[in-house]
């Protein structure tokens, strides 16, 4: 049981532990309920057009601290390498990464103008991870699936990866960053300027943005 179920019993002045079934209805809930207002939140950022870009990525960066486990994927995502970065490295890697992924979203708003998005079935995978299925509808784009994965990190909801057509996208990442590594002799600091060579690409994408 985490720390949240346990001060939302004793809260209630409860003294029996919620049985399995209920247990998992009320995590699915949580989860669906936590991306349903991240999608809402995001949708909303991207769908401002009468706010400039940066200020756009500045809402979409928000919504992403808040929503997603950053540290925990980042490092997820490093693997084994992490453990042989300096402090330094690790400090780098880790502000590179969330930059990564702000600036990959934001160089995608002219893509993404006009989103909308609904919740489809959410399941249970273990105690504290669901899995929340939305679909993604875009102008004269075909609809298609997300689904996002959602943990318990510290009594909190976060999202842990986004599974699109099938394919972990952390799993992904990790299998490129970890290539990039051993194409340049176990070298993390090879990694970070390829991420500032990939920021740089998509700040200047971003400029196209409309």
């Amino acid at each position: 049981m985490t720390v949240f179920h346990r001060r939302l019993l004793l809260g209630a002045g409860l003294a029996l532990p919620l049985a399995g079934p209920a247990r998992a209805q009320q995590d699915i809930g949580r989860a669906a309920s936590f991306i349903e207002t991240t999608g809402r939140d995001l949708v909303a950022a991207i769908n401002d057009t009468r706010s400039d870009i940066a200020t756009r990525r500045q809402r979409v960066a928000a919504v992403l601290r808040k929503a997603v486990d950053i540290d925990g994927v980042g490092r997820f995502i490093l693997g084994r390498w992490w453990r042989q970065a300096s402090p330094a490295e690790q400090q780098e890697y880790l502000k590179l990464f969330e930059e990564t992924l702000i600036r990959n979203l934001s160089a995608r708003f002219g893509e993404y103008q006009g989103v909308r998005f609904s919740l489809g079935r959410s399941q249970q995978r273990t105690e504290d991870d669901v899995l929340v299925n939305t679909i993604i509808e875009r102008p004269n784009s075909a609809p298609f699936a997300l689904d996002w994965r959602v943990g318990d990190v510290g009594g909190q909801p976060k999202v842990v990866d986004v599974i699109a057509e099938g394919t972990s996208l952390r799993l992904t990442q990790r299998s490129e960053y970890s290539a990039v590594i051993q194409q340049n002799n176990g070298s993390v600091a090879a990694l970070l300027t390829a991420m500032k060579r990939q920021i740089q690409q998509l700040a200047a994408r971003e400029q196209t943005t409309r």
